[in-house]
């Protein structure tokens, strides 16, 4: 019940924490790490400073190996895009709340590059991961020569075989379910993709580098499904925000208790790119808005001011309840507890 990754990682259970970035925490990611899985921190719409804080908070917690994760998006091109339609669409909402004049949109944090490579050089994760790509080639060199491990999500086998060109160590296979921003950087981003085990069995035929399967995992018996296709360890990540460590919102977790098997789906109304969510009012009232969407992540600035005013009334209307077609089988325990109930049922399964 070991492998080559789990063994350069220090890890004695295949469960990766997914980054989830602005609900993963320091304290969520090094008690996954101390349970013996590889805890995750989503830094892609942190400043540098705020990183910098965020890795030495998760380093005081742990002295296991963990995973900082960016994205790698192209930069938003709003000089082509025409902010009116949207405008238009969201003018309601804003005064339904009193917010005034919808905004011009902007970029709210820029794609990852220097400062990145800069922030990783200086901290040395064990593992660097990444969202909608990799880096240029220099960054992966430098990052791989400082003795970090490369991470990049595929969600098609052309993807994941770009990865491998490109450098990576290990290839997430993120399926159809996984909850979050697909990490689609080939082709039509819209395009449904194959489903986890489908799509990790072809992957591990398809390239030569240890395969990490995300998307629908939340329990023992997903794990030992996706390690018996060949995968190297499971990525797990709507399963942990129920857990008193990560920082969502009570909203979100009261969304995630009562939700069913079909209540998630793909919009790219929140931030410009496709994202799996618990569907909601704006979902279903923007259903067909998707094509006026700003450049990601620009979206964002059209529909954050929406977010605090939904929650401060405790409303889910206006908030991208991020998780996978799993989220009914989250469990409102600490993670060390989470891990240790995941171990046990994925070693249970696999004798079974």
């Amino acid at each position: 019940m070991t492998n080559a990754l789990l063994t350069r990682l220090g890890m004695n259970v295949p469960i990766i924490q997914a980054p989830m970035a602005g609900v993963a925490t320091p304290a969520l990611a090094a008690a996954v790490s101390n349970a013996g899985g590889l805890g995750s921190l989503g830094l892609a719409d942190l400043p540098p400073e705020k990183a910098r804080a965020a890795i030495d908070d998760l380093r005081d917690r742990t002295n296991r190996s963990f995973n900082l994760n960016f994205f790698v998006n192209e930069p938003a091109a709003l000089d082509r895009y025409d902010a009116g339609p949207m405008a238009a669409r969201l003018a309601p909402y804003y005064a339904e709340y009193g917010l005034g004049a919808v905004p011009a949109p902007k970029a709210p944090y820029p794609p990852f590059g220097a400062a990145g490579v800069e922030l990783l050089l200086a901290t040395r994760p064990a593992v660097a991961s990444f969202h909608f790509g990799l880096p240029e080639a220099s960054a992966v060199t430098a990052l791989r020569d400082a003795g970090i491990l490369i991470m990049g999500s595929a969600t098609t086998i052309a993807e994941a075989k770009a990865l491998e060109a490109g450098g990576a160590d290990a290839i997430v296979a993120q399926g159809w379910e996984a909850g979050g921003h697909r990490g689609v950087f080939l082709g039509n981003a819209d395009a449904p993709s194959a489903g986890t085990l489908a799509l990790t069995r072809q992957i591990v035929m398809a390239v030569k580098l240890p395969v990490i399967a995300a998307g629908g995992i939340a329990d023992g018996a997903g794990i030992a499904a996706v390690l018996a296709l060949g995968a190297a360890a499971a990525q797990i990540g709507t399963a942990f925000l129920l857990c008193p460590e990560a920082a969502t919102k009570p909203v979100h977790r009261a969304a995630i208790v009562n939700a069913k098997d079909n209540d998630t789906t793909v919009t790219r109304v929140f931030s410009g790119r496709p994202a799996r969510v618990i569907a909601n009012r704006f979902v279903h009232e923007m259903s067909d808005a998707a094509v006026l969407a700003a450049p990601f992540p620009a979206q964002h600035s059209l529909t954050s001011p929406l977010r605090q005013p939904s929650q401060d009334r405790g409303s889910t209307d206006f908030l991208p309840l991020y998780a996978g077609q799993a989220a009914g089988m989250a469990r409102a325990v600490p993670a060390a507890e989470l891990m240790n109930a995941l171990a046990l049922e994925w070693r249970a399964a696999t004798k079974r």
